[in-house]
């Protein structure tokens, strides 16, 4: 194990905010990809039992019809990887994007319960899943993600507040000689 570990910190594995900068890279190209199969009639189409069984998305298709519905999930996309591709520079824009993208997928997470059959009756039923339920399944490490980079956009942010009020409580002032 040890020449593995060592293949590994050649390599840069330990290398300071890898993952942070891989997960952010990795969620804006799904947005990416994701945000353009909505423009596409094959998708639209393809997401009604989706849209359709949502309990937070399902009011989609009375407001803008099934095309629309589509639409405004691929817009929502790209301006959630927007955010997330902004946020490599402006952590504020990167708390908004994983805001999004949190929600974006607590929305579709919502949807495994619900979903007409998503359990495999020939085999037995829960925990054995149908096609539908297992693309669903893959939301939760996409949230987790999406957290991930909450965190510590929202840690990076504040962290120079944090560090003022550090110094403020190590050198308090003497409020009556200041005024």
């Amino acid at each position: 194990m040890k020449p593995i570990i060592g293949v590994l910190i050649r390599l840069g594995i330990l290398k300071k905010d890898l993952d942070y900068h891989f997960s952010r890279a990795a969620m804006v190209i799904i947005f990416l990809f994701f945000g353009y199969q909505k423009w596409f009639q094959y998708e639209a189409q393809g997401l009604i039992p989706y849209i359709s069984n949502g309990p937070l998305i399902f009011w989609m298709y009375q407001v803008f019809g099934t095309r629309g519905a589509t639409w405004f999930l691929g817009v929502s996309e790209w301006l959630f990887g927007s955010l997330l591709f902004w946020g490599f520079w402006n952590k504020k824009a990167g708390i908004l994007g994983a805001l999004g993208s949190c929600f974006t997928f607590i929305a579709t997470i919502t949807i495994i319960p619900f979903f007409p059959d998503g359990w495999a009756a020939s085999a037995g039923g829960f925990p054995a899943m149908t096609e539908h339920v297992a693309f669903l399944m893959k939301d939760l490490v996409l949230l987790a993600v999406s957290f991930y980079l909450l965190r510590e956009d929202v840690k990076r942010v504040s962290l120079p507040a944090t560090q003022s009020v550090r110094s403020d409580q190590a050198f308090p002032r003497n409020e009556s000689v200041a005024r």
